[in-house]
């Protein structure tokens, strides 16, 4: 059930007009999410800002698609879990991969560790230690890659939670 209402831009405050009128100059359109962020232009533009900067993140598409798939699993956002898989299969992950990456795994050892990792560092980041870093190294995972996996998880904290708290569903969940 919808909590928050999606905002056209002559409805929403003048630095959300401004975000929402920029993204629709460029691709013609905005998501129901971030027009309804637009209620909040602080949360708007982080959102944006943390968006665009985690697409020059180093993590291969297909894996942070994966990554994002577990995280959304765990968060338990639809909306979310429904664009990830969509987004997953345009990178080239097949069905049976983006099972596994909703169970939290791969059948890449070297994806699971990761995937692994970023599902403790939402759900239980304190319990973190050298050795799980030291095995992302062993796996070839460079510092570079285990930096962004907190940027990642805080992208789809954020939008699973404000999908969530706004009552954003999947389209054959709200008809």
């Amino acid at each position: 059930m919808r909590r928050l209402n999606a905002l056209e831009p002559t409805e929403a405050p003048d630095k959300s007009r401004e975000l929402l009128n920029d993204i629709i100059s460029r691709s013609g359109a905005v998501g129901e999410m971030v027009s309804t962020m637009a209620h909040s232009p602080a949360l708007l533009q982080g959102y944006l800002e943390l968006s665009r900067a985690m697409k020059r993140s180093k993590l291969p598409r297909a894996l942070s698609e994966k990554i994002s798939l577990a995280l959304q699993e765990w968060i338990g956002c639809g909306l979310c879990l429904d664009a990830h898989a969509a987004a997953g299969r345009a990178a080239g992950l097949s069905e049976a991969d983006i099972t596994l990456a909703r169970q939290g795994t791969s059948t890449d050892a070297r994806e699971a560790a990761l995937i692994a990792v970023a599902t403790r560092v939402l759900a239980e980041p304190s319990s973190l230690t050298d050795e799980d870093v030291a095995e992302l190294r062993a796996h070839g995972w460079s510092d570079r890659i285990i930096a962004e996996i907190p940027g990642l998880v805080a992208l789809n904290l954020l939008t699973g939670s404000f999908n969530l708290l706004a009552g954003l569903e999947p389209a054959d969940k709200t008809a």
